[in-house]
């Protein structure tokens, strides 16, 4: 497909992260883009304020009548009424990461995949590429330095891209470069088992380009037998990139990475949780193979703000601190928990969960209720459900009753606010991958009033 022939690109599903990247790049490189989204967010009407015509009622009507390209994302429903209009019409229709693969089939691509840590890490090293040698990049998370998940620079070489492992997206990706970041058992309602989820890291690792290279978590160095060159890095043992010497210092974490070029010494980096450490080093490391210059590595994490829902601080005053976070699967519950307990060890923290999906409760509740009991409190909220229908059995009633701490509580949505007013909170924490989003704005303007 050539993308110098598109010129009306219709979006399904236009409102989720990964699809919002995609049609913000079409309309910056000057096409129409429209697309519908089942629910208005701040996402969409971003997009709309940009240009991309946007409508959120299930009806065919409203598609034009002539398209060169529909984009969907695989977590829509096939029986979507306009899903089936422009298979029947003879559209043009490709999945999220086919377009995404097209895009980047022409350019030096790294690509990072990783059950988690795989936003944090592109997206670190997106901002160091873009402040050196420039790079186009398509990102899984809105970035504070540039409030967008898009970033695009006049002819740049390198695209930085995060790969998701759902549906299996990712091996449509040939990139020149890769970063595994962690590889925990997940989407397995799409896997079936864990074994055949590592197979298909394995398969992603061996889509590098001849020539190419794998940058891997040293702790994965036994799980795969990728066709390339390996780079490792580490945050707790020798690899060709590992840490040196960290302390906090005002803030910041300053610590030093050994480098295959050398010694790279006081880097100053202010994300909160040594996970977020280990995926810079996953980042510096990158950067370094590409011959970035270490002074401008340092500099990069320095500037970096962080991502929006990735540990965001949403209050932090001497009476409240209240942090809003997307983790959604146990080992990143666990890690976000920890660095909370890690930074407040004095404090009580009340967490809020909304679980998302009931396959993924389901196939995870006893790890779940594990990091769960990491908090002080905890509020249940009800599962998210996404693009599942329920299974027998499987409820948030269901992951309380494994949770082992004392305080310990479930609440719908509506209920939540009046809860929170009347508890004595120190530290917040809402995390959660659906809509929990749509409560940080109403929930800080209540703690605040």
């Amino acid at each position: 497909m050539s993308l110098e022939k598109i010129h009306k690109v219709y979006f399904i599903g236009v409102g989720g992260i990964g699809m919002s990247a995609l049609a913000r790049y079409f309309n910056a490189i000057g096409k129409e883009v429209l697309g519908y989204d089942k629910t208005e967010t701040i996402l969409t009407n971003q997009l709309e304020k940009e240009g991309v015509n946007i409508h959120y009622t299930d009806s065919p009507t409203l598609i034009p009548s002539e398209l060169d390209l529909v984009v969907y994302t695989p977590a829509v429903s096939k029986d979507l009424k306009e899903y089936k209009h422009c298979w029947e019409k003879g559209y043009v229709m490709k999945k999220r990461s086919e377009v995404l693969g097209i895009i980047t089939n022409e350019s030096f691509t790294l690509a990072v995949a990783g059950t988690h840590g795989k936003t944090t890490t592109s997206s670190i090293l997106a901002h160091a590429l873009k402040r050196s040698i420039g790079c186009n990049a398509f990102l899984g998370g809105i970035l504070k330095n540039y409030n967008t998940n898009v970033l695009l620079t006049e002819n740049a070489e390198k695209t930085v891209v995060e790969a998701d492992e759902y549906d299996r997206s990712f091996l449509e990706l040939h990139p020149n470069m890769a970063i595994i970041t962690s590889m925990d058992a997940d989407h397995l309602d799409i896997y079936g088992d864990h074994s055949k989820f590592l197979e298909s890291f394995e398969l992603f690792s061996r889509q590098i380009r001849p020539g190419g290279s794998l940058i891997l978590n040293k702790q994965l160095e036994n799980k795969l037998n990728p066709g390339c060159d390996v780079i490792t890095y580490s945050i707790s043992e020798k690899a060709d990139y590992y840490l040196e010497n960290i302390k906090v210092v005002d803030g910041y974490y300053v610590f030093n990475v050994q480098a295959q070029s050398g010694l790279i010494s006081d880097i100053k980096f202010g994300l909160p949780g040594r996970h977020n450490v280990e995926n810079a080093i996953a980042a510096i490391a990158a950067a370094d193979q590409l011959k970035v210059s270490h002074q401008e590595i340092k500099s990069a994490l320095e500037s970096f703000k962080g991502i929006k829902r990735r540990f965001e601080y949403i209050i932090k005053n001497h009476d409240l601190v209240y942090i809003d976070d997307y983790a959604h699967h146990p080992e990143e519950l666990k890690a976000t928990i920890s660095s909370v307990k890690e930074l407040y060890p004095e404090n009580k923290i009340t967490g809020v969960f909304q679980p998302h999906l009931y396959s993924r409760t389901k196939d995870f509740a006893d790890d779940f209720a594990k990091s769960l009991d990491l908090l002080n409190e905890l509020i249940l909220l009800d599962i998210y459900p996404s693009r599942e229908l329920p299974i027998e059995g499987v409820t948030s009633e269901m992951l309380l009753r494994k949770v082992t701490i004392k305080n310990k509580s479930i609440s719908t949505k509506a209920e939540l606010i009046p809860e929170l007013r009347q508890r004595k909170l120190e530290v917040l924490l809402t995390m959660g991958a659906g809509d929990i989003d749509k409560l940080v704005e109403p929930i800080k303007n209540e703690l605040l009033n």
